[in-house]
């Protein structure tokens, strides 16, 4: 399948990788960047650059305008552009949010709708449900964020459902790693040093997704004919920490490793403090509040069935494989 297609947010780590599988699949790739993105990782000779600002429609406009009077409309959009941490709560809603609705109302008033926009959104849109009967987060349940990251995440996604035919698919990932991904490179790095932390003493099931089985339902969304519907997307199993951390003790060749169980109640008070030092500095903070709240929840399995029925998903890595694959990544490049 050949085509146009834009990836918003292509110099972060999801959207570098759609941007190269884009490329492999043959499609003629748009890598929609901030002026001060680093694209030293895209590229650039295999695909075409566009400067996006997201915070204002007719600065869109104008940017969108350029590409129209060439190309005029992208086939497909992947906007993954938003913020998973920022130093102030409310540039979640500026970002995530109102960044969403200003690009396709953009696109909108220049007649630019694509014949499929896919909105990259998450699994925390639902919250910490289910938890006490621990069963899986499935289409049929009602959201109920707990951050501000979520909510953002939400309040896109009704947004996008709230237009009349506009042509959407919505995918909500679990824990995404793989190559180039920083937050769990941090326990892999934890690891290394022979330590392993984990959250409360109620056991937690974790759902992962390595970016390729991302990718591959991304692309299977844009290849098929379904529209205006959203998907759950995981590796299928469901995990704990300790599954984690032992498939990175392995891949490291660690000899030992110290477990180490953090009460809940002390690991709020780190994030609470970490998040303030963070703020009075005028930085953002791996963890904080709304962290605190992600490490919290105990239940974080989700139904793919529709996504398998729908559009033939079949998940390619499961965790042991994708850790060794990331985990060779990091020590090719040097990161570890």
């Amino acid at each position: 399948m050949s085509g146009s297609v834009l990836v918003t947010g292509a110099s972060g780590f999801i959207g570098n990788f759609l941007v190269k599988e884009a490329v492999r699949k043959g499609y003629d790739v748009w890598a929609g960047v901030r002026a001060t993105s680093h694209i030293d990782e895209l590229h650039v000779n295999e695909i075409h650059l566009i400067e996006l600002d997201f915070a204002s429609v007719e600065t869109l406009k104008m940017q969108l305008s350029d590409h129209k009077e060439m190309n005029k409309k992208w086939d497909y959009i992947i906007h993954t552009a938003g913020v998973t941490k920022c130093k102030d709560k409310n540039d979640f809603e500026k970002v995530n949010t109102q960044g969403t609705k200003n690009l396709i109302e953009a696109l909108s008033e220049l007649e630019m709708i694509p014949d499929k926009f896919v909105y990259l959104s998450s699994l925390s849109v639902f919250g910490p449900i289910h938890e006490k009967e621990i069963l899986p987060i499935s289409e049929k349940d009602t959201p109920c964020p707990n951050t501000a990251y979520g909510n953002s995440k939400l309040r896109a996604e009704e947004y996008i459902k709230s237009i009349p035919d506009f042509p959407y698919l919505i995918f909500r990932p679990t824990g995404v790693y793989g190559p180039r991904e920083k937050d769990y490179f941090l326990m892999v790095k934890s690891i290394q040093k022979h330590f392993d932390f984990a959250v409360g003493f109620h056991e937690q099931l974790l759902t992962f997704v390595y970016v390729a089985d991302l990718a591959q339902a991304i692309f299977l969304g844009i290849e098929k004919e379904i529209c205006r519907k959203s998907y759950f997307v995981t590796d299928g199993n469901v995990y704990t920490s300790r599954d984690f951390s032992d498939l990175i003790q392995k891949e490291l060749g660690n000899p030992f490793v110290i477990h180490i169980k953090c009460p809940l109640i002390i690991l709020k008070v780190i994030s609470l403090c970490a998040e303030f030092i963070a703020s009075s500095s005028g930085k953002s903070s791996t963890l904080n509040a709304d962290k605190f709240k992600i490490m919290k929840q105990r239940n974080w399995q989700c139904d793919i069935t529709p996504l398998i029925d729908d559009l033939g998903y079949t998940p390619m890595y499961h965790l042991e494989e994708g850790v060794k694959q990331a985990i060779d990544w990091y020590k090719k490049e040097g990161w570890l």
